[in-house]
């Protein structure tokens, strides 16, 4: 456990709670115009490199009459930033908008040749490429000899060669000025389209009118931004907060309060770890097990009949991959039980492929060690990997060393710092598993090896109030680089009792600086403390039941003090 640096809260308004005040500063929050989240706070879009040629394409592609076509991706990001795409193009005037999605297990990540051939059968005359495209070098020069200009929009890191993309947006190509560098794909789609209803709007198109109000996609860049894990900077958290406002006032895409109903949650008071938890999973899943194309159909829906029967199947395939899941999780700790590996690569033959980043996650988190967990691919003697990282090593730049200094070991990669995979035959499994503990060991240090968990400090006796939980619920988005406020302190155990269908869970009632109150611990029986006093690292929750409030601990690592 470490506390976090206090900051200096005297910058920002004393309207707010010293605990809030606090919190804010610790997260490096000076200014306070950064508290104010509306949508004129967003950074501009020309600063894009290469928007205005991706805005012209597209509104020259809009004038002629031409098919754009929507190559996607197998993920949440993917999947909103596809239907962001086409219901923000339809809303700007095109005539024909079609969407391609790659299968993951046939033909993997990224606009490859038969993405590209894919598209022309649905009479792609100009190809958008979403949450991809920068790294597809074959794929679009592929696409360019069969005269089909495509234009990129993606937020992942370039590789040492650009494709020739007839246009490119990603604001972390090289010679991008943009300032903020953690847009998710969803989130640069979006300010293509701003730029496109610019470029529309000073030719005409909309008469006397300004066009379209593209803030209605806001609900579905929200949800990507946040599933997709990237860094909540101001610029993302006003998209988010904009998002998760549409939603709350119960304006958000039918297929979105679907997938909402289907997992037994209300609109009123949802929030960014709600969008991360309980609706990423679910369009996920359909990634992960079938085909992203049903969740593309459930965002694109016009009505919640259309919706909700595809939000249910969601949420079936959803359940399904959480037992595959949990049966590859318990394998993959065992495979690694007495592994003294830096650098930490698993695999079993019947794993399914499109579950293994998940798997990697609850490795990583189990032991703190990067982690990749394979699985075999479609292509005979091939394995697919996903990879997880911990802070101190940047995942894609290890495999890029571990792919320089042994040529051919690794088939393609790509991701990001905290996440990448992989493609590599299976007979080069032993190598890999050597070189990567030898590459994470190099890059990183003991320190590094040490799991933290980063506490905004003590709350006084008064500061355990309903009140405090319900500023910090509504004072969010909290999330990626601005987490979610914890705290930590000594309590009295008075009782404990197991919960949970296998007794995993723990519910304590604890004696505080305020009194008594209740603490729930999720998975927390294996390190149970039945009595006596505890330091514990908990959030402030709001457990709501029926009509009655009443505030709740929950817990996430407990101590004897």
């Amino acid at each position: 456990m470490r506390r976090r640096p206090p900051g200096e809260p005297q910058a920002l308004p004393a309207t707010l709670s010293p605990v809030l005040r606090r919190v804010y500063a610790a997260r490096g929050l000076r200014d306070p115009s950064q508290l104010a989240l509306e949508l004129k706070h967003l950074l501009p879009p020309d600063r894009l490199l290469g928007i205005d040629c991706a805005a012209e394409l597209l509104a020259q592609a809009i004038r002629d009459g031409k098919r754009i076509v929507i190559a996607g991706d197998y993920d949440a990001d993917g999947a909103t930033a596809c239907a962001v795409a086409t219901l923000g193009l339809k809303a700007l005037g095109a005539a024909s908008v079609g969407y391609v999605v790659p299968n993951r297990f046939t033909m993997g990540y990224g606009l490859s040749p038969p993405l590209v051939d894919l598209a022309l059968e649905a009479g792609a005359e100009l190809l958008v490429t979403v949450d991809n495209g920068i790294a597809s070098l074959a794929g679009i020069d592929h696409a360019n000899s069969l005269g089909l200009p495509v234009v990129v929009t993606d937020h992942h890191l370039a590789g040492p060669e650009l494709p020739a993309a007839a246009a490119i947006v990603n604001p972390n190509q090289p010679g991008c000025p943009f300032p903020s560098k953690h847009l998710a794909g969803v989130g640069v789609m979006f300010y293509v389209l701003l730029a496109l209803r610019a470029r529309l709007r000073s030719d005409g198109a909309f008469g006397a009118g300004n066009g379209p109000n593209l803030a209605e996609l806001l609900d579905l860049v929200a949800l990507g931004t946040v599933a997709d894990v990237v860094k909540l900077d101001y610029n993302n958290r006003v998209l988010v907060q904009q998002g998760i406002n549409r939603i709350r006032a119960g304006r958000a895409r039918p297929g979105l309060m679907a997938l909402l109903e289907a997992a037994g949650r209300t609109p009123e008071r949802i929030n960014a770890s709600d969008l991360g938890f309980v609706l990423g999973p679910r369009l996920n899943a359909a990634g992960r097990l079938d085909d992203m194309g049903r969740g593309i159909e459930c965002l694109l829906a016009p009505d919640r009949d259309a919706a909700l029967p595809i939000a249910q199947e969601l949420d079936k395939l959803n359940r399904e991959r959480r037992g595959i899941e949990a049966q590859m999780r318990d394998d993959a700790l065992a495979l690694v039980a007495e592994s003294e590996d830096v650098g930490v690569t698993v695999h079993e033959a019947d794993w399914h492929e499109g579950v293994v980043g998940l798997v990697a996650s609850r490795v990583k988190d189990a032991l703190h060690r990067p982690v990749i967990a394979f699985a075999c691919a479609q292509e005979r003697g091939m394995l697919k990997g996903s990879g997880r990282s911990i802070p101190g090593l940047h995942l894609r730049d290890a495999l890029a060393a571990i792919d320089a200094r042994y040529p051919g070991l690794i088939t393609r990669f790509g991701g990001h710092a905290m996440a990448a995979g992989l493609t590599m035959p299976e007979e080069g499994l032993a190598a890999f598993r050597t070189v990567f503990d030898a590459q994470c060991r190099a890059m990183l240090d003991a320190d590094a090896l040490q799991q933290v968990i980063d506490t905004d400090g003590e709350l006084r006796g008064a500061e355990f109030s309903i009140d405090t939980a319900s500023e910090i619920e509504s004072a969010g988005p909290w999330g990626q680089g601005f987490p979610e406020p914890r705290f930590d302190g000594e309590f009295e155990v008075l009782d404990l009792r197991p919960v949970g269908k296998d007794g995993n869970h723990v519910r304590y009632r604890l004696k505080g600086p305020a009194g008594v109150i209740n603490a729930v611990h999720f998975n927390g029986a294996e390190t149970a403390v039945e009595d006596g006093r505890i330091h514990a690292v908990y959030q402030l929750s709001i457990n709501r039941w029926q009509d009655r409030e009443s505030l709740e601990l929950r817990l996430e690592q407990v101590e004897r003090a």
